[in-house]
């Protein structure tokens, strides 16, 4: 840690727009003040933008507007002057084709809304699955400081006296349905039972994986993560953000002095330690490239190998967020990598203090949902990252969520060209396949879909869920839900849609997957892949304009984080030229 904190009182970005008696500034300032504002809010104090994702259209941040208040109390507070400001909202319950499709344009759109407008800092209010990547891709590319204030996930969910996980459930439940082992009635009153209070997902999911990936890289207070969303608490957390973020313009301490290689190392560990989604993946390499760190997803395999899972949550364990809170939360889990060596203890957070500084005296409340290592869910949680002649630039796939008996098998391909085919075809009987068989799914990455939807944890064949069988190997260049389980291989890299060798695969091809030793082989002889790809074609429509023609022509492999490719690099935040 080797930041030192700018003097104060300096002249801020903010004063460009407001400071002076000259035509612009009174044009700025004037227009302002029809809002109620006193002069000497224009003083030379810091303007602080709340970047808030709430929408009704995003339900899991549809409490968002109340915690605003608290942050708006909080900035009050330190001698700030609060705005809110509305910014693009990519739901995950909504959005289509896929909301992954507009996590890079929310992040763009962002982008400029902090490099356009007169703001010293920023709040970033989130809390659904895309909403915390694309405000911190935004916040790394401008660099101004930023602090993340996340919604918090909700409370549990009950069906029957048993604790019910949002999207965890619904895949099981749905399945539980299809083999006969579920009524349609009874799936539907568990509906009712799954979302009973605002928040994100209960489950480990992307959302809570995000949540923990922010406080892990140190952008967001100690604790952050893992508050239930209607716990008082949660409101406390706003406000002493609001309060900090004053201190940390005042300092100039901005998500570059932040985000190193050391807290995306810290990241990486912790997402292992928690069985954290694996849509972590795409998401810090598209913000380590925007703040300019050079993290790779082999970086991804060697940080995170050897780390057990110790969080016992859905859907690799058995409990909920709620329960994580009680327990202690996350400042538990970078405890235990501090004492194991698996942390950098003097990463920089928004506190203005090391990481260690701020987890190094937590306590476990719970060894049965914070496990010690000798009762962890898997030794060795991390991501997988695969590669092989199927996935040149790798692949990835979540050990705590796999069955063990299927980390090392070989399989015959039974091959779906798109997501189209798979849904005309897999709940016929005559489909040719067995729980011996390999699942591939093609067409379905960052060009495909188009977007890279979560599909890749497809949904077993009736005929195979009906004896017993509730896993079988799963490849395609697809995303999963964080909440989904199962022995998925997934974002294979380069994508089919882009020529990658997936395109390729045929029906009946064998299929080696080879979890410990991190190999993803195709058991096809060279020549014959080789004359297989030169006869390839593309069969994705390339569209005639718009954000999915920008998009497609535009977007990078999941290897590197699926980003637009102009966007990379951090960019700043200059004041610009004032045309008026």
């Amino acid at each position: 840690m080797s930041f030192k904190p700018a003097t104060w009182p300096r002249r801020l970005r903010s004063q460009e727009w407001y400071a002076g008696t000259s035509r612009d500034t009174i044009y700025h300032r004037g227009w302002m003040k029809n809002q109620g504002y006193p002069d000497d809010l224009f003083d030379g104090r810091p303007v602080i933008g709340i970047l808030n994702t709430w929408s009704d259209l995003t339900p899991c941040n549809g409490h968002l507007r109340e915690l605003a208040e608290k942050v708006k109390a909080g900035i009050w507070e330190a001698g700030g002057f609060p705005v809110e400001v509305p910014v693009f909202s990519a739901s995950e319950n909504t959005f289509r084709p896929t909301a992954m499709m507009f996590r890079n344009l929310a992040a763009l759109s962002i982008e400029e809304q902090m490099r356009g407008q007169p703001i010293d800092g920023a709040v970033l209010l989130v809390g659904c699955d895309k909403t915390t990547p694309s405000l911190l891709m935004a916040a790394a590319s401008t660099d101004l400081p930023s602090i993340v204030v996340t919604g918090g996930p909700m409370l549990n969910g009950y069906f029957h006296g048993e604790r019910i996980g949002s999207g965890t459930h619904l895949w099981k439940f749905s399945e539980a349905v299809k083999a006969g082992d579920m009524t349609q009635e009874d799936f539907l009153e568990a509906e009712q039972s799954m979302s009973r209070s605002s928040g994100s997902c209960n489950t480990m999911g992307t959302a809570s994986s995000m949540a923990s990936m922010a406080e892990a890289l140190g952008m967001a207070l100690s604790g952050n993560a893992a508050i239930p969303a209607v716990d008082s608490r949660r409101r406390v957390m706003a406000q002493l953000s609001g309060r900090r973020i004053v201190q940390m313009v005042k300092d100039d301490l901005k998500p570059s002095d932040i985000m190193t290689r050391h807290a995306f190392e810290n990241a990486v560990r912790t997402n292992g330690a928690i069985g954290g989604s694996t849509n972590a993946v795409v998401h810090l390499l598209a913000i380590a490239g925007r703040v300019g760190v050079d993290f790779t997803l082999d970086d991804w395999d060697r940080c995170g190998r050897d780390v057990a899972t110790i969080v016992n949550l859905m859907p690799s364990g058995k409990y909920l967020m709620e329960e994580f809170f009680y327990a202690g939360g996350l400042p538990v889990v970078l405890r235990h990598l501090g004492d194991a060596g698996l942390l950098h203890k003097d990463a920089l957070t928004v506190s203005g203090t090391a990481i260690w500084d701020e987890v190094r005296n937590a306590v476990n409340h719970n060894t049965d949902v914070i496990l010690p290592v000798d009762r962890a869910l898997t030794q060795q949680g991390g991501i997988a990252v695969v590669k092989g002649n199927l996935a040149p630039n790798g692949a990835v796939l979540k050990p705590s969520a796999a069955s063990p008996h299927l980390l090392s098998h070989r399989g015959r391909a039974v091959v779906f060209e798109d997501i189209d085919d798979y849904k005309a075809r897999i709940n016929d009987d005559a489909l040719d396949i067995d729980e011996t068989c390999v699942m591939v799914l093609k067409n379905c990455g960052p060009r495909g879909y188009p977007g890279m939807a979560e599909v890749g944890n497809m949904g077993l064949p009736p005929k195979v869920l009906k004896k017993g069988i509730t896993d079988m190997i799963r490849i395609s260049d697809a995303r999963m839900s964080g909440t989904a389980y199962g022995t998925v291989v997934l974002h294979t890299s380069p994508e089919a849609a882009a020529g990658g060798p997936l395109a390729v695969v045929r029906n009946g091809d064998m299929i080696e997957l080879d979890v410990p030793n991190r190999r993803l082989h195709l058991d096809i002889p060279d020549h014959e892949l080789d004359a297989r790809l030169k006869e390839w074609r593309p069969s994705v429509e390339t569209p005639e304009s718009g954000y999915a023609w920008l998009h497609q022509a535009h977007v990078e492999g999941a290897d590197t984080g699926a980003d637009l490719d102009f966007l990379k690099g951090c960019r700043g935040a200059p004041v610009g030229k004032d045309s008026h």
